[in-house]
C-alpha cells in the first residue's frame, strides 16, 4: 500500500464488492478504477433494507377505497385521543386527616373507627381493674368476710372500661378507673 494517496486499489476492489448494488458496481480487476464515488445511499444501504413507499398520486384525494368488488367506499373512520404529555413541574398533592387522640371514659362516644373507617357510638365492656381489687381488699379487712367483699365486682363504677366497635368488634381503646 502506498502511503499518503489513501486507499489502495486492493482495497478499493474489496470494498465495492462489499457493498450494496446500485448503479454503480466495480468491475473485477486490479486495474479498474472509478470514476465517480458510490452514493451515499449505495455506501449506507440506507433503502436496500427499508424501501420507501411509494409517493401518492398527484391530484386531490377524495379518501374513497376500492373495494374488494371495484366499487368504491369509504375508509373506516379511526378516532385517536391525544396522549397527555407528562408535565415536569407537576407537583403531586396528597391530603392526609390526622384524627386527634381520643379520650376514653366510662360513657360511650361517638368516633370513627380506624379499623373498618365509619362513624360509630362504641360500645362498652366493664372488666376487673386495680379499683375492684383494692376495693374487695379493703372490705375484707374491714370484716366482710362473708361474701360481702365481692360487691365490688357486680359495680360497673368501680371496673375498668374497654370501648369495642359495633361493626368490627375491634378493640378501640381501655379507660382504667385506677
Amino acid at each position: 500500500m502506498e502511503r499518503g494517496r489513501g486507499i489502495d486499489t486492493h482495497h478499493l476492489e474489496f470494498f465495492c464488492k462489499m457493498s450494496v448494488p446500485g448503479s454503480y458496481q466495480a468491475a473485477a480487476g486490479p486495474s479498474s478504477v472509478p470514476t465517480a464515488p458510490p452514493s451515499y445511499e449505495e455506501t449506507v444501504a440506507v433503502n436496500s433494507y427499508f424501501p420507501m413507499p411509494p409517493a401518492p398520486a398527484p391530484g386531490p384525494t377524495t379518501g374513497l377505497v376500492t373495494g374488494p368488488d371495484g366499487k368504491g367506499m369509504n375508509p373506516p373512520a379511526y378516532y385517536t385521543q391525544p396522549v397527555p404529555v407528562p408535565n415536569a413541574n407537576a407537583i403531586a398533592v396528597q391530603t392526609v386527616y390526622v384524627q386527634q387522640p381520643i379520650s376514653f371514659f366510662d360513657r360511650p362516644i361517638q368516633m370513627c373507627c380506624p379499623s373498618c373507617n365509619k362513624m360509630i357510638v362504641t360500645q362498652l365492656s366493664y372488666n376487673a381493674g386495680a379499683l375492684t381489687w383494692l376495693s374487695c381488699g379493703s372490705l375484707c379487712l374491714l370484716g366482710c368476710i362473708a361474701g360481702c367483699c365481692f360487691i365490688p365486682f357486680c359495680v360497673d363504677a368501680l371496673q375498668d372500661v374497654d370501648h369495642y366497635c359495633p361493626n368490627c368488634k375491634a378493640l378501640l381503646g381501655t379507660y382504667k378507673r385506677l
